[in-house]
């Protein structure tokens, strides 16, 4: 059975985390009950573990509760969307994801959801009208200047542009097989959590759909997710922007 976990004050901060592999950071107004809720789905029907707070959240730091959420995760998602960056709540879970990234070599994967992926690595439009603002009402320069950073570096990591032309439905299956593959790849501890790991792998991919199992397939075969380092090199279809 697939994990999703909804944090709460009164839940949460005393109880320990049970495990979970994937972080999702995303904007809720923008995309809670559509794409994120979609894809945490499809990473469901995978059997893959996730944490998504599911709280309405205010403020300017993020809770300790959510930090060792995302410290304890194999790999986070990060959903760029129109008003991410408005957000300093996101944009404080952004720098986190990079600090554990840096530390224990956390696996990061970028989605850009209605919004140009240059927009989110260069700040314009609805990213630079956020700056802007967070310039203007923040005195910490510094820390502005460091989401900043963390954005771009962020934004040239290998990730998936939703404004390719194909149904969201595909999409997430698309996505959801490409955490699949790569937590796959995070072999931790003795030979037995080793082989452990290998058996859960075989599980899940007894519940792979017909479609789900095309994805796998292209995915191993053709290599189509590839680093925005490399795109003007390999002309795949569909992942690239």
């Amino acid at each position: 059975m697939a994990w999703s976990y909804s944090s709460s004050s009164s839940s949460f901060n005393n109880a320990p985390l049970e495990k979970h592999e994937v972080f999702i950071s995303f904007r809720g107004e923008d995309t809670r009950n559509n794409f994120t809720s979609h894809l945490n789905g499809a990473l469901k029907r995978l059997d893959i573990r996730t944490y998504i707070d599911n709280d309405l959240n205010s403020g300017d730091e993020i809770p300790t509760t959510l930090v060792r959420a995302i410290e304890e995760a194999k790999l986070s998602v990060i959903v760029f969307s129109k008003n991410y960056a408005v957000s300093k709540w996101c944009l404080e879970e952004l720098m986190k994801i990079l600090e554990i990234k840096k530390m224990k070599g956390q696996i990061v994967v970028p989605v850009f959801y209605d919004v140009d992926p240059s927009d989110v690595r260069n700040q314009r439009g609805s990213y630079a009208e956020a700056f802007a603002k967070h310039e203007n009402n923040f005195e910490g320069k510094i820390k502005v200047q460091e989401w900043r950073n963390g954005l771009l570096e962020a934004a040239n990591y290998a990730g998936w542009d939703c404004n390719v032309n194909r149904t969201e439905l595909a999409l997430v299956e698309e996505i959801a097989v490409d955490v699949l593959n790569k937590i796959n790849g995070v072999y931790v501890g003795d030979l037995d959590q080793q082989i452990e790991l290998k058996m859960e792998r075989s599980l899940r991919l007894l519940r792979l759909s017909p479609d789900m199992l095309s994805h796998l397939e292209n995915s191993s075969n053709n290599n189509n997710l590839v680093p925005l380092t490399e795109k003007k090199k390999k002309k795949k279809k569909l992942f690239l922007f």
